[in-house]
């Protein structure tokens, strides 16, 4: 897999080709062909995504340390992660083996963070904050809001039809440092929207997100 016509948009070598395939590399099709993960990365990645976000936010806003971390969390969670990976088309490369029905926005997240933890490796933090300013400041500047409370705004439109709305867990796979979460929200017994997360509190708000795009069709 040739990645240097994207990397070279972010002037980044790649220097060790095995490790940056292993970025991209889901479980499914690691265990399929017997070669490494992204998981491993995905820890450092993620480490490291905190500290360049915290560091922003800590030199550019004046924000207290609790609304510094509500604001950090908007901008580092699963939606927002997918969000940035498929605007600059990171998706596009990923690995899945054939057990693997589709490539989810929990794994488009996870690989951004793999993909970060590579290019920490490679080239040290000042090139990893780069790469990631590049491609977060712009969000941060437009005030998107990446983590919007979508379960009560789902309460507020059924309650108009007073209809009741509740959420049941699907399914929970995953090791326990790397859960992943399935959430149906069910609105007078029939499924309307379903979502996933690292959290039930994500995977809930994933859900009720994709409820409101059903009943705003």
């Amino acid at each position: 897999m040739n990645y240097k016509e994207f990397f070279d948009k972010y002037q980044i070598e790649v220097k060790d080709e095995r490790r940056m395939r292993s970025a991209f590399t889901h479980s499914s099709y690691s265990n399929e062909h017997h070669v490494e993960s992204y998981e491993r990365l995905e820890f450092l990645g993620d480490a490291v995504l905190e500290l360049i976000t915290s560091e922003y936010f800590y030199l550019n806003t004046d924000l207290k340390e609790g609304n510094m971390t509500k604001t950090r969390a908007s901008f580092v969670c699963e939606h927002a992660l997918a969000t940035y990976a498929k605007e600059i088309g990171l998706n596009k490369y990923i690995l899945v083996g054939h057990g693997q029905k589709e490539v989810n926005d929990t794994i488009i997240a996870d690989v951004f963070e793999s993909v970060l933890g590579a290019i920490y490796l490679d080239h040290g933090y000042e090139v990893a904050k780069r790469y990631c300013d590049t491609i977060m400041i712009p969000y941060i500047k437009k005030g998107y809001h990446f983590l919007e409370d979508y379960k009560s705004r789902l309460q507020e439109l059924v309650q108009t039809d007073k209809e009741s709305v509740t959420y049941e867990l699907v399914s929970e796979s995953g090791p326990a440092h790397d859960k992943v979460f399935k959430v149906n929200v069910i609105i007078e017994d029939m499924v309307y929207g379903t979502g996933v997360g690292k959290s039930k509190k994500e995977a809930e708000q994933r859900a009720a997100f994709d409820a409101i795009e059903k009943r705003a069709r």
